[in-house]
């Protein structure tokens, strides 16, 4: 299974700065990110790579990774690994997350990794990704606003995490983990969760689940949402009207919450077929799309915010400007 395009231009190599390679496996994606430092906040992308693999396929209920996801993720790898050799990067970091945190057998998944594509892989804590999260989104924080509410919402797993401005930059004032993604929430509510009734379910269930964070102080009318991850770029890149997904477009644009919503209302209404086609979607993520959507609305009820901001970057992001540091780069 291939994953959309990301729309990233490869740049030439400069032999002034060295290439660093990230990994970041999902639960349902495995993207690499090739690039090198171009200035104190700026990457320049070498090589980028990204695969649906639905490594957490069933690992809900049953706590195992499948034998299929296993070949799916170990192929990824593999062709990861041709890109960092070609790329001539020496410096890897590869993490996994919620579906690797889950499993009972992560460890053969590591040591297959390991022996047949070379590559190691570190599972991170669900607090560890926020925080990538959050590093590799901040600079998309509106310069006019105190603060964002960042979420990301991934295959088997939603981080929360609220940056406001303080004397020394901006300050992480609380960070959440839900283990509830597009995954989990397609698998636990099955066939229904591909229909308007299932979409407004799973809605109010994750409202409940998000309530007990939604104490802290947030200041709605001079903070902003600040969105990561495919059901919200996907949505962003509907609401621009795009034929197709492209991130140059998506990458840092700005919506009215309440016209993202309109989208979010419009694709409820839309069955697993007629969502398939639609360019941005596509038939890989169609059946996942209510659930991500859910999930949105139920943040956007929670924390009320005028404008969002997207971004197309986050985990991998937020893995560079950590690794350039620990390098003194």
């Amino acid at each position: 299974m291939h994953g959309r395009s990301t729309g990233r231009k490869t740049y030439p190599v400069n032999p002034a700065h060295p290439a660093l390679a990230v990994l970041d496996l999902g639960t349902n994606n495995c993207r690499l990110l090739i690039a090198r430092p171009a200035g104190p906040e700026r990457f320049r992308a070498v090589d980028s790579f990204s695969r649906i693999v639905r490594l957490g396929e069933g690992v809900a209920t049953t706590g195992m990774i499948s034998e299929a996801a296993m070949e799916r993720t170990v192929a990824a790898l593999k062709i990861c690994a041709d890109h960092i050799q070609k790329s001539g990067a020496t410096q890897v970091r590869a993490i996994a997350t919620q579906a690797a945190r889950l499993a009972g057998n992560a460890d053969i998944l590591i040591a297959r990794a390991r022996d047949e594509a070379g590559i190691t892989l570190n599972v991170i804590s669900a607090e560890e990704e926020a925080d990538l999260a959050a590093l590799g989104c901040a600079p998309l924080v509106g310069r006019k606003y105190k603060g964002a509410l960042i979420f990301d919402i991934g295959g088997g797993s939603t981080e929360i995490i609220h940056l406001r401005r303080g004397p020394w930059g901006l300050e992480k004032k609380f960070t959440a983990s839900l283990p509830f993604g597009v995954v989990t929430l397609s698998e636990t509510y099955g066939a229904s969760a591909q229909s308007r009734q299932g979409f407004e379910t799973m809605q109010a269930v994750m409202r409940e689940q998000f309530a007990p964070y939604a104490g802290h102080p947030y200041d709605a009318d001079h903070e902003h949402l600040l969105g990561t991850s495919g059901t919200v770029t996907t949505l962003a890149a509907l609401a621009l009207k795009l034929p197709r997904y492209s991130r140059a477009r998506v990458d840092g644009s700005w919506h009215e919450v309440r016209q993202i919503l309109k989208v979010v209302d419009r694709t409820a209404g839309m069955d697993v077929k007629a969502l398939s086609r639609l360019g941005p979607v596509g038939p890989e993520r169609a059946d996942l799309m209510l659930a991500g959507a859910a999930i949105f609305a139920a943040i956007c009820a929670l924390w009320p915010s005028r404008m969002l901001r997207v971004a197309d970057r986050g985990l991998r992001e937020g893995m560079l400007r950590q690794l350039r540091e620990e390098l003194g780069l």
